[in-house]
């Protein structure tokens, strides 16, 4: 049996005969967490879509837990957590009645709904906001309680797409460790996200989307090495760019540096998951 919880083979997704999602294949396995990263009109959005049997591919195989998307896809949702970057959640009730909502839908037994809702509030530590309108919560707060709403059925792969976008860095770096912890349970999660440290802190291996495409993946430290691990900084005299140029190590990027009479704008440092994106995709993510 295959160790993939996700597994895309030639993927395409076409709107107005044009692909907006052009021979995609990768896999995620399972107890991995897998970044998916790219800038705006990449795809991104659209493979979660299918990902989660909102939309069907066009073209080629997604399997989720086992399940294709297409034929399976009752098994699929069961399969699944997910949340998304639009607030999804019912302001008009309450925190326990958002959770209660999702349990009914979900047809967990009565017996357990109870312990369970108990058990996924104290988790994001939404236990003293049970009772509050929904409405009344902050941004983090509904983020919070998204994940928990997620979690609920005991999924077995969770899609996270854009989660801490618009929130402080404070609620950002707390939702982390939610993640995080959630990733040392073993769970199967698919990130998609515009932060770079978010990417870089957080998962196993990283796939970056252009144009509907798949360009490139690896871990992080395997990009860093494939592109080089430093970089010198130049700023252009004419019009004051920057101008990057990658090297294997820091060693190689000083003695470059060392090599100018005059050093004026010149800068080495240790290379970074933005700098291989914009060297990849020729713009930065936000």
């Amino acid at each position: 049996m295959s160790d993939s919880a996700v597994l895309l083979e030639n993927v395409y997704k076409y709107y107005n005969k044009t692909p907006v999602v052009n021979a995609l294949s990768f896999q995620v396995q399972k107890g991995e967490m897998f970044g998916l990263l790219g800038p705006n009109g990449a795809g991104k959005s659209t493979t979660i879509r299918m990902l989660t049997t909102l939309t069907i591919p066009s073209e080629g195989k997604i399997e989720v837990s086992g399940f294709d998307v297409g034929r399976q896809s009752q098994q699929v949702k069961r399969s699944i957590g997910v949340v998304l970057q639009q607030t999804s959640v019912d302001g008009d009730l309450t925190v326990w009645e958002n959770m209660e909502y999702h349990a009914r839908l979900h047809q967990m037994p009565a017996a357990i709904q109870r312990q369970a809702i108990g058990q996924y509030l104290e988790y994001v530590e939404l236990t003293d906001r049970a009772d509050a309108m929904v409405k009344t919560l902050s941004g983090g707060m509904k983020r919070r309680l998204q994940i928990a709403r997620a979690l609920l059925h005991q999924p077995e792969v969770l899609f996270l797409d854009e989660p801490t976008v618009g929130l402080d860095p404070q609620t950002r770096r707390r939702l982390w460790e939610i993640i995080q912890q959630l990733k040392d349970r073993g769970m199967t999660i698919l990130l998609t996200t515009h932060y770079m440290e978010e990417a870089e802190f957080l998962c196993d291996r990283i796939g970056i989307m252009d144009a509907g495409k798949l360009i490139e993946q690896g871990t992080p430290d395997q990009l860093r090495r494939k592109h080089g691990e430093a970089v010198v900084i130049t700023q252009q005299e004419q019009d004051g760019k920057l101008d990057f140029q990658f090297f294997p190590d820091l060693d190689q990027a000083n003695a470059h540096v060392d090599q100018h009479r005059d050093r004026t704008g010149m800068m080495v440092r240790a290379s970074n998951l933005e700098d291989i994106f914009v060297e990849l995709t020729g713009r930065k993510l936000d």
